[in-house]
Protein backbone atom coordinates (compact mmCIF):
# COMPACT_ATOMS: atom_id res chain seq x y z
CA UNK A 1 0.00 0.00 0.00
CA UNK A 2 1.59 3.30 -0.90
CA UNK A 3 0.89 6.54 0.36
CA UNK A 4 -2.08 7.60 -2.54
CA UNK A 5 -3.82 4.09 -1.39
CA UNK A 6 -7.02 5.37 0.32
CA UNK A 7 -7.64 4.04 3.34
CA UNK A 8 -11.01 2.78 5.55
CA UNK A 9 -12.29 5.75 7.52
CA UNK A 10 -13.42 3.30 10.42
CA UNK A 11 -11.27 4.25 13.31
CA UNK A 12 -8.14 2.86 13.72
CA UNK A 13 -8.38 0.60 10.30
CA UNK A 14 -5.65 1.27 7.78
CA UNK A 15 -6.94 -1.21 5.52
CA UNK A 16 -7.35 -0.07 1.71
CA UNK A 17 -10.97 1.59 1.40
CA UNK A 18 -13.24 -0.57 -1.47
CA UNK A 19 -16.07 1.17 -0.94
CA UNK A 20 -17.29 5.08 -0.89
CA UNK A 21 -20.09 6.03 1.25
CA UNK A 22 -21.91 9.18 0.23
CA UNK A 23 -24.06 11.16 2.47
CA UNK A 24 -25.19 14.30 3.91
CA UNK A 25 -26.29 15.65 7.00
CA UNK A 26 -29.58 17.56 6.20
CA UNK A 27 -29.41 19.80 8.55
CA UNK A 28 -26.18 21.33 7.91
CA UNK A 29 -25.50 20.55 3.70
CA UNK A 30 -27.62 21.20 1.05
CA UNK A 31 -29.74 18.22 -0.47
CA UNK A 32 -26.98 17.72 -3.32
CA UNK A 33 -24.07 18.19 -0.91
CA UNK A 34 -22.28 14.64 -0.73
CA UNK A 35 -19.84 14.26 1.84
CA UNK A 36 -17.84 10.93 1.98
CA UNK A 37 -16.49 8.10 4.14
CA UNK A 38 -13.99 5.53 2.34
CA UNK A 39 -14.90 1.51 3.78
CA UNK A 40 -12.75 -1.57 3.58
CA UNK A 41 -14.87 -5.17 2.69
CA UNK A 42 -14.82 -5.31 7.15
CA UNK A 43 -16.25 -2.27 7.77
CA UNK A 44 -18.83 -0.83 4.76
CA UNK A 45 -22.13 -2.40 7.03
CA UNK A 46 -20.84 -1.01 10.01
CA UNK A 47 -20.47 2.48 8.80
CA UNK A 48 -23.15 2.37 6.20
CA UNK A 49 -25.07 1.33 9.59
CA UNK A 50 -24.36 3.95 11.48
CA UNK A 51 -25.14 6.68 8.68
CA UNK A 52 -27.85 5.03 7.74
CA UNK A 53 -29.50 5.31 10.86
CA UNK A 54 -29.24 9.05 11.17
CA UNK A 55 -30.74 9.41 8.19
CA UNK A 56 -27.63 10.71 6.45
CA UNK A 57 -26.95 7.96 3.64
CA UNK A 58 -27.49 8.56 0.38
CA UNK A 59 -25.34 5.94 -1.38
CA UNK A 60 -22.94 3.10 -1.72
CA UNK A 61 -20.80 3.06 -4.78
CA UNK A 62 -17.67 1.18 -5.18
CA UNK A 63 -14.14 3.08 -4.98
CA UNK A 64 -13.44 2.49 -8.93
CA UNK A 65 -16.75 3.60 -9.99
CA UNK A 66 -17.08 6.47 -7.64
CA UNK A 67 -13.55 7.54 -9.46
CA UNK A 68 -15.34 6.86 -12.74
CA UNK A 69 -18.23 9.24 -12.26
CA UNK A 70 -15.79 11.55 -10.86
CA UNK A 71 -13.67 11.41 -13.76
CA UNK A 72 -16.53 11.56 -16.22
CA UNK A 73 -17.82 14.97 -14.42
CA UNK A 74 -14.62 17.15 -14.23
CA UNK A 75 -14.88 16.15 -17.99
CA UNK A 76 -18.11 17.52 -18.64
CA UNK A 77 -20.31 17.45 -21.82
CA UNK A 78 -18.01 19.08 -23.34
CA UNK A 79 -14.65 17.32 -23.16
CA UNK A 80 -11.44 17.49 -20.59
CA UNK A 81 -11.53 21.08 -20.80
CA UNK A 82 -15.08 22.05 -19.79
CA UNK A 83 -15.44 24.72 -22.17
CA UNK A 84 -18.15 24.73 -24.18
CA UNK A 85 -17.41 24.71 -27.98
CA UNK A 86 -17.36 28.04 -28.40
CA UNK A 87 -14.54 28.38 -26.20
CA UNK A 88 -16.21 30.28 -23.66
CA UNK A 89 -16.13 29.15 -19.84
CA UNK A 90 -19.78 29.10 -18.90
CA UNK A 91 -19.63 26.87 -16.39
CA UNK A 92 -16.10 27.47 -14.79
Amino acid sequence: MNEETPICSAKDCRAPALWVLAWNNPKLHTPERRKTWLACDDHREHLSHFLDLRGFLKDVVALEEWERRSAAAEEGPTGPSGSAADGSAADR
